[in-house]
């Protein structure tokens, strides 16, 4: 992973000294909360319900194990023992005293970290696949890209005060698990026909009021040429977007109005003029930080201890069944780690499940941790004789639930308890759900279903990509909860349709209770999915299980 050099050690430093100082002055009353603002959002600092909100910034997901124990520390010294793992791949603290902000800015520093760019009307936190580095089907490493991007967009003078915020993932994968279609722009890393590896770029996705599929605006932009073609996006957008309403100035808007040609037109014109100014330094900057991202070196040998286990352990079965994936390096396996206990809050991990998932990391997986826009830890590397020790601990630790893809992997924005901007309550329908599934015994039977629930429209949670969706809103006063059906987040990515009149709070468990009874009568097989299911039968039967006539009802 990438490791801070002094230029950036420097820049970290007097950005939390300038910081330091702007609290000071707020504290002291020299300025007010609204000339507070934009100096607090420039350095991840929200203001919600109760409290301010200190927002982290993971690049592209990947973390070591003393940058987990520094977030533990974070969670235990300076908040209320826990810190909550986003959609965006950051992690977010909802309870820290402003005049202890700064200290906790310097803690992060210590171990190349900050909290910049995280908010405002600026480039985020660059996502990506959360196997990057790791997956068996991966063209390449795509987190050296992000880096570049990370680098190039903090900030860059002409995008720290854009129209609105802008989100960016990056994948070298034909399988999209880091949401690609709907970020404003994304990046895939792909190989033309000659073999030779560039880049496909997409524009125009996104979810919230106005939920849209990015599109494709260049097939293949040569290696040379990615990061002055995507300031030339950047630009274009940033010039013509819109400003006179803030709910149509993301640029899946500005697609919509001109139409996906005229802005790969601008696109183009403006990249003629932006690429000469470049001059190869983005070039040489690139060549050093890939050598930040050589991969571990693998152990080799049989996966004698990992076979005996899964064939003796029925548990270490099943957590194995559901929560590894296919690793390219022989004998080795990517492993999640749940954060969706059945109950809890999905994305919550305690300061001492942050130090063990450190520990583990260091000990027995290379030393390597990500964050996945589900919400979940990866250890990324791990070899498979390594997994029964890991199970044991990670189950010592109350981290080994055994659900991921599964109806309680549910992705939840933290709704109502904490966002200034949620209608509905959203953490306790996500422990709900989970918990009822748990009691019915029914999620291995299920499968594959994922659940994501938003307290708002501004859809932190991707109600509008779940399988099942649900968006909380407030009714004259009464938490409303929609549902929608056949969203998809990966690569046949898919807006969700939705099935009709809302439900009050108590009546959405049992309205998703239905669903799925629906779906298990139906399915053509039991190896068919939800999404299969439904893409094959449409809603209808769906609706008719939601809605029972009034007759019915009363029988």
């Amino acid at each position: 992973m990438y490791k801070y050099n002094d230029f950036d050690h420097a820049f970290l430093a007097e950005r939390n000294r300038q910081f330091r100082a702007q609290v000071e002055r707020r504290i002291d009353g020299q300025l007010t909360e609204d000339e507070f603002k934009p100096l607090r959002l420039m350095n991840g600092l929200y203001l919600q319900l109760h409290a301010y909100m200190l927002r982290v910034a993971i690049p592209y997901g990947t973390l070591n194990a003393d940058q987990m124990r520094t977030l533990a520390l974070l969670a235990e010294k300076w908040d209320k023992g826990y810190g909550h793992f986003t959609t965006r791949q950051n992690i977010q603290y909802n309870w820290p005293k402003l005049q202890d902000v700064p200290d906790m800015l310097d803690a992060l520093a210590k171990v190349n970290m900050h909290a910049i760019q995280t908010s405002g009307n600026t480039i985020r936190n660059v996502t990506a696949d959360h196997f990057a580095g790791a997956a068996a089907d991966e063209i390449e490493d795509p987190r050296p890209i992000a880096e570049l991007i990370r680098q190039w967009t903090t900030d860059h003078p002409e995008f720290q005060f854009m129209g609105r915020k802008f989100k960016i993932a990056v994948s070298a994968s034909a399988a999209d698990r880091a949401v690609l279609k709907a970020h404003d722009l994304a990046v895939r890393i792909v190989k033309n026909d000659d073999d030779v590896i560039g880049y496909q770029v997409l524009v125009g996705g996104g979810l919230g009021r106005t939920p849209m599929i990015g599109k494709v605006l260049n097939d293949f932009v040569a290696q040379d040429d990615l990061l002055p073609y995507i300031e030339s996006v950047v630009s274009v957008w940033n010039q013509i977007g819109r400003r006179d309403n803030k709910y149509k100035a993301r640029i899946k808007i500005t697609v919509h109005e001109h139409g996906i040609d005229e802005i790969r037109r601008l696109t183009d014109e403006r990249f003629a003029l932006v690429r000469p100014t470049f001059g190869g330094a983005d070039k040489a900057l690139f060549e050093d930080i890939k050598a930040h991202f050589a991969s571990p070196d693998f152990r080799t040998g049989t996966t004698e201890a990992f076979d005996a286990a899964y064939e003796a352990d029925p548990v270490f079965r099943a957590w194995a069944d559901t929560n590894l994936a296919e690793h390219r390096a022989e004998g080795h396996a990517i492993a999640t780690i749940s954060i969706k206990k059945h109950g809890a809050t999905p994305g919550d991990a305690t300061a001492e499940q942050m130090r063990e998932m450190a520990s583990i990391a260091e000990d027995l997986a290379y030393g390597e941790l990500r964050i996945s826009h589900e919400q979940n830890v990866i250890l990324p590397h791990v070899h498979k004789n390594d997994l029964p020790a890991i199970h044991a601990r990670l189950k010592a630790a109350d981290l080994a639930t055994a659900n991921i893809g599964l109806i309680s992997d549910i992705i939840a924005c933290p709704g109502m308890d904490y966002c200034a901007l949620a209608t509905a309550r959203s953490i306790q329908v996500a422990e709900t759900i989970a918990t009822r599934f748990d009691e019915l015994k029914l999620e291995h039977d299920i499968g594959h279903l994922q659940i994501k629930i938003s307290g708002c429209i501004n859809a932190c949670g991707h109600h509008h990509v779940g399988h099942i969706g649900i968006l909380g809103l407030d009714r004259a006063g009464v938490e409303n909860y929609q549902i929608t059906l056949g969203g998809d987040a990966t690569e046949t990515a898919e807006i969700g349709t939705r099935t009709g009149p809302g439900f009050a709070y108590d009546e959405i468990v049992p309205a998703i209770e239905r669903i799925v009874h629906a779906y298990l009568e139906i399915r053509a097989h039991s190896e068919e999915t939800f999404l299969e299911t439904y893409r094959r039968v449409g809603m209808e039967p769906f609706k008719a299980a939601l809605y029972p006539p009034a007759e019915a009802k009363v029988a």
